[in-house]
């Protein structure tokens, strides 16, 4: 397997979790689609990948409605404790509809580069469409892939920055995960991973569980997808806690890593430093 660098090819409140590089070489048949590129496809997760495609096109309508729009706000805080700055080589890993590259496309400029991976095509084509809709000149930077959390396709050390918006929680191999984004990143750079938070707070917890069940399905349930967001309060539920996530980091190598929470506990932002 190649790897993208310098000895290879360029390379809500309650809803936002269920939640590209040069030119890669050339996909197999069938592979490629308009506006993004598919250099390995995820070999896990199948069934998560088609749950996410099924939610694509109403996506971001669910996330603003849910969150009363609060989301955007968490977002830009994962992007700003990310430390990705004007020129920097970022990684925007599960990045679904796009919303994180966007703000890290701005940070970044022009001279900057941004890879934003995906294991669902649909997201991608969504992000795709989204960049085509709302264009910016920096947005030029940005390139989406089809690929796998578990296995980048880039050399080590390759990235300024890495995020991770409401994705952590949906990979199968989280510890996996963490190696590669300890990888990926230079010494010293910082990853930022905003999710659900897994509070211990009887109270929070009980809040999630509340408007999960009274909000956020029946919401959902209008648009068809009843079964595809009662995943989310079982993913809370098997997620880790602030604490937790400091440890995995720091097993996968990280020298420092502090769990924040946000939105009164609801959400939380993990900030390692390689």
């Amino acid at each position: 397997m190649w790897r993208v660098g310098a000895n290879g090819p360029p390379m809500a409140a309650l809803t936002a979790a269920i939640s590209s590089t040069p030119a890669a070489p050339s996909p197999a048949p069938g592979a490629r689609r308009r506006g993004f590129s598919v250099v390995r496809c995820s070999s896990a997760a199948d069934e998560r990948r088609a749950l996410f495609s099924r939610i694509a096109p109403i996506y971001d309508h669910l996330n603003d409605v849910l969150s009363l729009g609060q989301h955007r706000t968490w977002k830009r805080i994962c992007v700003s404790w990310s430390r990705a700055k004007r020129g920097d080589r970022v990684l925007d890993l599960c990045c679904g509809s796009g919303d994180l590259a966007f703000l890290l496309s701005q940070k970044v400029g022009l001279d900057g580069e941004v890879m934003a991976v995906d294991f669902s095509s649909q997201q991608l084509q969504t992000a795709a469409n989204r960049q085509d809709q709302r264009w910016k000149p920096c947005y030029k930077n940005i390139k989406w892939i089809e690929g796998d959390a578990l296995d980048l396709p880039f050399t080590d050390c390759y990235f300024d920055a890495v995020t991770v918006g409401y994705g952590l929680r949906n990979v199968v191999d989280k510890s996996k995960a963490m190696q590669e984004i300890f990888r990926v990143l230079k010494p010293g750079s910082r990853a930022s991973i905003l999710d659900f938070n897994k509070s211990s707070s009887l109270f929070t917890t009980s809040l999630q569980s509340w408007m999960i069940d009274n909000v956020v399905v029946p919401l959902a349930s209008g648009y068809g997808l009843t079964e595809e967001y009662k995943y989310l309060k079982s993913s809370i539920s098997q997620y880790l806690t602030g604490e937790e996530l400091e440890k995995l980091v720091q097993e996968a190598g990280f020298s420092a890593a502090k769990h924040y929470e946000l939105g009164g506990g609801l959400m939380g932002n993990l900030v390692a430093t390689r």
